[in-house]
């Protein structure tokens, strides 16, 4: 055998072992062993060939086992292929079982399989989260916009994390309670005084059901004045009704033009009958002429009369108009003689 397939040999053994070595994890076996973890070494190739970390199972076995509680690497690996987070899982159950929470594996695949963080679920558990509500605008019956914001402090419910509602839903219905409780006061000066029947009326009300939270306070942290909504509304509704009166006046005025164009033309219309009833007065007394009916004694005396009349006529606007001056005269004296 020569040098060559001598080295040849030995780099061939070298990968063997390594492959040997990554598809039969001695190491990680002999590390579960010393931790009191059992599993058995074909186990661990067959999670490989399954393509399971071995280690990411055998290191939660021995988190788990450290801890006092029992997994079964079958559930384990089921769990992660089913996309779970093993590491997190264990972290749950044992933050659970040290704060005597009744917390089973099941559950916390199914919360963890759900897409929630059954550890940060856990860990609200024993220490209760506070959320801030955004600011929350009401009217009172007096017309008086309040603008409210709450804290609201949860607790975890374990039992309701898989379909249980989350934060978003209770900052909702939280909401809608402030604004049912402002609005059914008579005045915002009762708010003012006394915001915690706020807090009182909200938590009557079982906000929390049907969610993963437990809601065990709220706690009205800032009531501020806004404007006038009453005011406003009824400025709002005066305008309005100013603008229609407008229109009905206009309508109106309207109206009016047209009846008083139509008179004017009714007028128009009968100065133009007589002016043609005029224009037929000559050829009138020229056919009586003709047929005899009229003499031209007739025809003086007619004129006389007609004479008359329009000089009655002149001196009557004569008379009005110097009584007028004479008027407008006489006040001008007495305004003069007063200064």
């Amino acid at each position: 055998m020569d040098a060559t397939t001598l080295i040849f040999l030995i780099l061939g053994g070298i990968v063997f072992l390594f492959i040997l070595l990554y598809f039969i994890p001695v190491n990680l076996w002999i590390t579960a062993i010393f931790s009191g973890v059992r599993v058995g070494l074909l186990e661990l190739v067959f999670m490989r060939i399954r393509k399971v970390p071995p280690s990411l199972v055998v290191n939660a076995m021995i988190t788990a086992t450290k801890a006092g509680l029992k997994v079964e690497s079958e559930e384990l690996e089921a769990h992660y292929l089913a996309g779970g987070n093993l590491l997190n899982v264990v972290k749950a159950l044992i933050s659970a079982d040290k704060a005597n929470i009744n917390l089973s594996f099941k559950q916390a695949t199914a919360i963890d399989l759900a897409g929630r963080d059954v550890f940060e679920a856990v860990q609200i558990s024993v220490n209760p989260k506070v959320i801030t509500t955004p600011k929350v605008a009401a009217v009172a019956a007096d017309g008086i916009q309040l603008i409210a914001v709450a804290r609201v402090t949860l607790r975890a419910n374990i039992q309701q994390l898989v379909g249980g509602a989350g934060e978003d839903t209770i900052l909702a219905r939280v909401g809608e309670g402030i604004v049912t409780s402002i609005g059914s006061a008579e005045n915002h000066k009762q708010v003012l005084e006394n915001p915690d029947k706020i807090s009182k009326v909200v938590l009557q009300r079982g906000l929390d059901s049907g969610t993963a939270f437990e809601i065990l306070s709220i706690d009205i942290a800032d009531v501020d004045v806004g404007t006038n909504i009453g005011a406003k509304l009824q400025i709002d509704q005066a305008n309005a009704d100013l603008k229609v009166a407008e229109a009905r006046a206009e309508e109106r005025r309207a109206m009016a033009v047209a009846e008083e164009q139509e008179m004017k033309a009714k007028t128009q219309e009968a100065r133009a009958k007589v002016t043609l009833a005029e224009a037929e007065i000559p050829q009138a007394i020229a056919e009586a002429f003709r047929n005899g009916n009229l003499g031209i004694m007739d025809y003086y005396r007619m004129q006389n009369i007609q004479s008359d009349t329009d000089m009655r006529e002149s001196i009557s606007k004569s008379d009005s108009g110097s009584t007028a001056t004479a008027k407008k005269d006489s006040s001008l004296g007495d305004s003069s003689s007063k200064k």
